[in-house]
C-alpha cells in the first residue's frame, strides 16, 4: 500500500498524496467549487478530477516536475520558463470566467488590506518601518485600473509542472477568476525574477508589459503574505522567501 505524503497542511486546508492521487481537504466548499470549475474552463493542462466528496477533492498526479519553489533553487532551462510563459498567456487570452478571483478584487479593497497589513507589521515589530514603507510605496503602483483576464490567482512556480520544455499541468485553482494579468506574472517569478525575461519571451511581446507593476504586485503580495504565513506555521523569513523579496526593493 502506498504511504500518504502530506504535501501541505494548515488550518484552512490540507493536501495529501497517495501514489498517483492527490487528496485535497478544504474547509471552504466554495474554494473547491471554484477549483473544479476553473480547471474545466482553463485552456491549459490541469489534473484530472477523479471524484469529489465534500470536503475532499481527488485529482490525478501530473507528469514532470515543477520549476522550483519559493525559497528554493529554480530549475529548468530558459525554454521551460518560456513554455510556462506561453501557457500563462494562453490562460490570460481565454474567455473570462463568470466570477471574480483573488487577483480581481477592487482597488479600494486591495488598498485597505495593504494599509491594514502594513500597520500590523510595523506596530507588532515584525518588520522594520522603513522596509514596510518602501515596499508599500512600490506596491501602490499596482493599484490602478486594469483590463481583467482569466487569472490563476496563486500562480507560484510550485504550481506549474513541466517535462523538458512542455507544460504538463497547473494545479491549485481555488483562487482563480477574473483579475490582473500582471498579478499572475508577478506571483510566478516571485523570488526568481532573474527568469522574468524568459517567461516574457514565451508570454509574447505583442502587448505592453509594465515591469514596474510586476514588481509592485510582488511587493504587495509579499506584504500581505507575512502575517498569514506566520499564523499558519510557515516562515516568510526563510532565505529567498517573502521577506527577502521585500528587502530586494531597498
Amino acid at each position: 500500500m502506498d504511504e500518504a505524503e502530506v504535501v501541505v497542511a494548515h488550518s484552512e486546508r490540507a493536501t495529501l498524496r497517495v501514489g498517483d492521487v492527490f487528496l485535497k481537504v478544504d474547509a471552504d466548499q466554495a474554494r473547491i467549487d471554484v477549483e473544479v470549475e476553473a480547471m474545466s474552463l482553463a485552456p491549459v493542462p490541469t489534473p484530472e478530477v477523479l471524484w469529489r466528496k465534500p470536503p475532499v477533492l481527488a485529482t490525478t498526479a501530473l507528469r514532470g516536475t515543477t520549476l522550483g519553489r519559493l525559497g528554493g533553487p529554480a530549475t529548468g532551462a530558459p525554454a521551460a520558463w518560456a513554455a510556462a510563459g506561453a501557457a500563462i498567456r494562453k490562460l490570460h487570452d481565454a474567455p473570462l470566467p463568470p466570477w471574480p478571483g483573488r487577483a480581481g478584487r477592487g482597488i479600494d479593497e486591495w488598498a485597505k488590506e495593504l494599509a491594514d497589513e502594513c500597520e500590523w507589521l510595523v506596530t507588532n515589530g515584525v518588520l522594520p518601518a522603513d522596509l514596510v514603507a518602501r515596499n508599500r510605496q512600490v506596491a501602490e503602483a499596482a493599484l490602478r485600473p486594469w483590463t481583467p483576464v482569466f487569472t490563476h490567482g496563486d500562480l507560484q512556480i510550485a504550481h506549474v509542472f513541466v517535462d523538458g520544455d512542455e507544460v504538463t499541468g497547473i494545479i491549485d485553482w481555488s483562487e482563480a477568476g477574473r483579475g490582473d494579468a500582471l498579478y499572475d506574472l508577478a506571483t510566478f517569478v516571485l523570488g526568481h525574477e532573474e527568469h522574468l525575461d524568459d517567461v516574457l519571451a514565451g508570454y509574447g511581446t505583442d502587448i505592453d508589459i509594465d515591469l514596474g507593476v510586476i514588481r509592485a504586485w510582488s511587493s504587495l503580495r509579499s506584504l500581505l503574505a507575512v502575517r498569514s504565513l506566520i499564523e499558519q506555521g510557515f516562515d516568510p523569513f526563510a532565505p529567498g522567501c517573502e521577506v527577502d523579496a521585500l528587502r530586494s526593493r531597498m
